[in-house]
Order: C-alpha cells, then structure tokens, then sequence
C-alpha cells in the first residue's frame, strides 16, 4: 500500500520550499484564471494557501514523489 506523509513547509529550507513552489507553479496545465500570472504572483498565491492551511505538501514515500494538494483531497490520502 502507498504511503503519504504531510510535510510541513517550515520543516523546509527556505531555498528549498521556494524551489518545490516555483516547480509547482511552472507545471504544464497548472491554471490561474483568465489572465496570465508571473512566477512570482504564483509562488506568492501558493504560498498564502498554504499559510490559510488551504494547500499542503504531500510525499509519497514509496515513489519519492511530492505533490501540493488541497487539504481535504491531501487529508483522504493521508488517512488510507
């Protein structure tokens, strides 16, 4: 079975956590509305979701992957 683990963006360095938010903001098919945002608006947008607890970092420990997910959708994988 997958194992998922919230990570805490402050038990990130700072180079690193802003790192994962500009990949995440740069990925193909990652939407922000009608009008096009700059790298930093994005990273700025995740990172004030993720201060509201709206938005968490989850690693997959099995695959070594990471994702930003919504905190429910974050929480349901946790929980499994």
């Amino acid at each position: 079975m997958t194992q998922f683990v919230e990570v805490p963006p402050q038990r990130l360095q700072a180079d690193v956590l802003q790192a994962l938010l500009e990949e995440y903001a740069s990925r193909d098919g990652t939407d922000y509305g009608a009008r096009e945002l700059s790298l930093e608006q994005k990273v700025a947008s995740l990172r004030a979701q993720m201060a509201r607890g709206d938005l968490l970092i989850v690693y997959e420990v099995d695959g070594e992957h990471w994702d930003l997910l919504p905190r429910e959708a974050a929480r349901n994988l946790i929980a499994d």
